[in-house]
C-alpha cells in the first residue's frame, strides 16, 4: 500500500525560472520577470519565454515515487512534422534516470507565415516516476523545452507498512513519512545563459540534452537558461533582466535571430551590442562575461535575411530570401556579425578584463555539419546539442577559460 504527500508547487522548489505566476490551476514558471513582459507586444515570444527550457522542479526527499500534476500547452505548426511529446527527466543526485510524457493539456496552433495562433483547451496530466532508489537524494523534473507547463500539485509517496497485529479485524498501518525539502545550497556557480531557438532546445530530444544544459552538468554550474527561440535580438527588456538575476557566470549568444529577422542594419548593430553590454555591466561590473558568436549556418553565413519556412520537402526547412549583394547596403549576415562582435569584445576587454569571446564556429563549423547536417538547415539535432554543448564546456570550463574557477 501507499499514501501520498502533497508538497505545493511554489518557488522554493524551482530553479531556472525568473518569476512564478499564479494561475487557475496552479503555477506558471516564466523565464522573463513580470516587468520585461510587460514591455513587449509579441505573442511569440509570450510563447518562448514561458516554455520552461532549463527550468526544473528540485527538492531533497526519501520518497521512491514522485507524481508531477501538469497542464501543459503543446504546439503545432500546420503543414510542418508533428511535434514530438514533450519530455519530463527525472535527474537524481545528478544522473538521469528516467524520462516520461503527460497526455492531455492545450493544444496551441501557431501559423508560421502569419504568426497567428490559436488555442485549443485540454485536461490536465500527471508525470510519474517510480523506483527511485531508497535514502534522502537530490531531485529534479526538468519540464520539457519546448511546452508551456502549468505546475498543479506535487507528490511523493510514503510507504505504509502493517502493524505485526495480523488479527486486527481491521488493518491499522503506519506511515513512514517521505517529505519534500527545497535543494540545499550545493556551493555550485550560476551560469545565466541567453541565446536564440539553438540555446531555448531547437531539435533536441529532451530537456535535459539541450547544449546549455549538455554544458551545465559537465562545467557543474546551476543553468538559468534565458535562450528565447526567434528572440535573441538585443532587446533591452532581457539585457535588464541578464543586469537584475544574481549570477556567477554570463554568457550571451547572438547573431542567427539578427539576420533570420532581417530586423536591423549594421549601423543599429554596433551600437546595440554595445548597449546590450553596457546595461549588463551596470549591474554585474565584474561578473565574467562571455560573448558567443553564432554557430555555422551555411545559408545565412553571406546572404542576408529574412528567413522563410519552406515546405516543399518532405521535410520542414528554411531558406534565406536576401541578397548577398545588399551586404553594402549594411545588411547582417552571420560572417558580418562574427567580425564584429569580435572586434567590439576586443576594444571593450582593453578596459573590463573579465570579458571574453568564443567564435560559435569552434562550437559547430564545417567539419561538423558534414558529419552532422543541420536537420532542417537552421538548428542542430540532439548529436549536435550534445556535442556543442561538451565543446561549450571544454572552452569555457577549463583551467584558462573564461568560466574557469578561479574566474568565477
Amino acid at each position: 500500500m501507499t499514501d501520498w504527500i502533497t508538497t505545493p508547487v511554489d518557488a522554493r522548489v524551482l530553479r531556472g525560472a525568473l518569476d512564478v505566476e499564479a494561475t487557475e490551476h496552479g503555477v506558471l514558471p516564466h523565464r522573463l520577470p513580470a516587468r520585461a513582459r510587460r514591455q513587449f507586444p509579441d505573442g511569440y515570444l509570450a510563447m518562448v519565454e514561458a516554455q520552461p527550457s532549463g527550468v526544473r522542479v528540485a527538492f531533497r526527499t526519501g520518497a521512491t515515487a514522485v507524481e508531477l500534476d501538469v497542464l501543459p500547452t503543446k504546439t503545432v505548426y500546420p503543414g510542418a512534422p508533428a511535434t514530438p511529446e514533450g519530455l519530463y527527466d527525472l535527474v537524481v543526485d545528478g544522473r538521469l534516470t528516467g524520462r516520461t510524457t503527460v497526455t492531455g493539456g492545450n493544444v496551441r496552433t501557431v501559423d508560421m507565415t502569419t504568426g497567428s495562433m490559436e488555442t485549443t483547451p485540454g485536461p490536465p496530466g500527471t508525470a510519474r516516476f517510480s523506483g527511485l532508489p531508497a535514502g534522502a537524494k537530490d531531485v529534479e523534473i526538468w519540464l520539457p523545452h519546448r511546452e508551456t507547463v502549468e505546475l498543479i500539485a506535487l507528490r511523493t509517496d510514503a510507504p505504509v507498512e502493517p502493524l505485526p497485529d495480523r488479527e486486527t479485524v481491521e488493518l491499522i498501518a503506519l506511515r513512514t513519512d517521505a517529505p519534500v525539502e527545497p535543494l540545499p545550497d550545493r556551493g555550485r556557480r550560476v551560469w545565466l545563459h541567453h541565446g536564440s531557438s539553438i540555446s531555448h532546445g531547437s531539435n533536441a530530444a529532451g530537456p535535459t540534452e539541450i547544449w546549455p544544459a549538455v554544458a551545465a552538468a559537465r562545467g557543474g554550474v546551476e543553468l538559468v537558461n534565458l535562450g528565447l527561440g526567434g528572440n535573441a535580438l538585443l532587446d533591452p527588456f532581457v539585457a535588464r533582466a541578464l543586469r537584475d538575476t544574481p549570477a556567477d557566470l554570463i554568457s550571451i549568444k547572438i547573431g542567427i535571430n539578427l539576420v533570420n529577422t532581417d530586423l536591423m542594419r549594421l549601423r543599429a548593430f554596433v551600437p546595440a551590442v554595445h548597449g546590450f553590454l553596457d546595461t549588463i555591466r551596470e549591474g554585474r561590473p565584474e561578473v565574467p562575461l562571455l560573448v558567443v558568436s553564432p554557430i555555422l549556418c551555411p545559408i545565412q553565413e553571406d546572404t542576408p535575411g529574412p528567413l522563410a519556412p519552406d515546405f516543399s520537402g518532405r521535410q520542414l526547412s528554411f531558406r534565406a530570401l536576401g541578397d548577398p549583394a545588399e551586404r553594402v547596403l549594411g545588411k547582417l549576415t552571420l560572417n558580418v556579425i562574427r567580425e564584429e562582435l569580435a572586434r567590439i569584445t576586443a576594444q571593450r576587454a582593453a578596459e573590463d578584463p573579465n570579458l571574453h569571446y568564443l567564435d560559435g564556429r569552434t562550437l559547430y563549423g564545417e567539419a561538423d555539419f558534414a558529419e552532422l547536417p543541420l536537420p532542417d538547415a537552421l538548428h542542430p539535432d540532439t548529436a549536435a546539442h550534445r556535442r556543442i554543448g561538451e565543446r561549450f564546456a571544454e572552452h569555457a570550463f577549463h583551467a584558462k577559460g573564461a568560466f574557469a574557477a578561479d574566474n568565477g
